[in-house]
């Protein structure tokens, strides 16, 4: 099909909720640069939103993906499988974690963080079902996962939403022990705000929350479906903060591009769980649960944490040239290669501006510039994105 009969295609069957994407159809990836059907190569600072950690066609993740594919895609969680025995062990290893459970999507590992939560409570005959969640957080598009998430716009077009959650300021420990009663079950965070426009959280907000949760006997619950897998440049973005949750959640960068995600648990709130009480028919199966594995050991083995600290941290010294040389640069945020840039103009067009001049980069709301790159980037790579950066800035009045 040529570019404008795909773009048609899109727009006679495709549901209308992507809005118009990008002008470019996507035909292969190779490292960290994308190819669209005319052979224009774009090196890309998205990642698929944070999914794509080892960047596009990594051989040693290629190579096992083949391998399974000609093995087994799937057989039901009737039985067990070696390789989600690995994965399952690899994941609680290093973490915090005791259990884990496998999903297929990060809405689906919140949604199922949550119900564990209530689960642990309703277990003990105690009445705790309420969730306190943060202005700006995004946990998903499930009606519940939307219920969770702080920020209108989205819950809007499907009220009346599920009840139960509470939504205050994030970094604001006064207002989480103003909404705490006596029906609450969780606090759920994200260690950095992504889709809020990539809004660290404090090691004293974290800290605190810890301290109130287990003051108060609530579960803590971190959100790290963007922060997770390596992206601030620890496997988790809980060890960035000396902060361990009683249940975190991961998808994204977890299967490389292949769909997984799991929610994970201390051994006292994962044991309120008993069979019947959940289940996924594709969660767990072999071809995510070797993606997940290859992907992790990769991330382990080869450095990559290492390097995304080193990366992340020669990445955000050059933006901080660009914030001292134009002033309508207001602040940089973010850890690792999880970096966002709020300007006092929208962002919009300087988007379309780099896409132009081959660099794909995201927005998080109005103003802000997201960078979220492979975590196998170099500094030659980091270097060519300023440079087309601050030719782009420079033609902004």
């Amino acid at each position: 099909m040529e570019k404008s009969e795909v773009i048609q295609a899109d727009q006679d069957y495709f549901m209308n909720v992507f809005g118009a994407r990008f002008p470019i159809v996507v035909e292969k990836g190779e490292g960290v640069y994308l190819y669209d059907q005319q052979g224009n190569k774009y090196l890309d600072f998205t990642a698929g939103i944070a999914v794509n950690a080892l960047g596009y066609n990594y051989p040693e993740f290629t190579e096992a993906l083949k391998e399974q594919v000609e093995k087994l895609l799937h057989a039901s969680n009737l039985y067990y499988f070696e390789i989600q025995a690995k994965l399952s062990k690899l994941l609680i290893n290093n973490s915090c974690a005791d259990k884990v459970f496998y999903g297929n999507s990060g809405a689906e590992a919140n949604e199922g963080a949550i119900k564990l939560a209530k689960k642990y409570f309703k277990a003990k005959g105690e009445n705790r079902y309420e969730i306190i969640t943060t202005i700006n957080s995004f946990h998903g598009r499930t009606l519940t996962t939307l219920a969770a998430t702080g920020q209108n716009k989205y819950q809007k077009p499907f009220e009346p939403i599920p009840t139960g959650f509470k939504h205050v300021d994030y970094n604001n420990l006064d207002m989480i022990k103003e909404a705490i009663t006596e029906q609450t079950a969780a606090i759920m965070v994200e260690p950095i705000q992504g889709e809020g426009g990539v809004n660290p959280a404090t090691k004293k907000y974290l800290q605190g929350l810890r301290e109130i949760c287990d003051k108060e006997g609530i579960i803590l619950i971190f959100d790290e479906i963007q922060t997770g897998i390596g992206r601030t440049g620890s496997l988790f973005a809980y060890e960035e903060y000396g902060v361990e949750p009683d249940i975190f959640t991961i998808a994204k960068a977890l299967g490389n591009g292949v769909p997984v995600s799991a929610f994970l648990a201390k051994e006292e709130v994962a044991s309120a769980f008993e069979p019947g009480d959940h289940g996924s028919t594709f969660g767990g199966n072999p071809l995510a649960c070797r993606a997940a594995y290859t992907t992790l050991k990769v991330i382990l083995e080869q450095g990559l944490l290492d390097h995304t600290k080193e990366i992340g941290e020669y990445f955000k010294q050059k933006l901080l040239e660009l914030t001292d040389k134009y002033k309508f640069i207001k602040e940089l945020r973010g850890m690792g290669l999880m970096l966002g840039l709020e300007l006092d103009i929208e962002v919009k067009e300087i988007v379309m501006k780099l896409l132009r001049k081959g660099i794909l980069v995201l927005s998080a709301g109005k103003n802000t510039l997201r960078f979220l790159p492979p975590l196998i980037i170099s500094k030659k790579h980091v270097d060519q994105v300023i440079e087309v950066l601050d030719e782009v800035f420079a033609t902004i009045n």
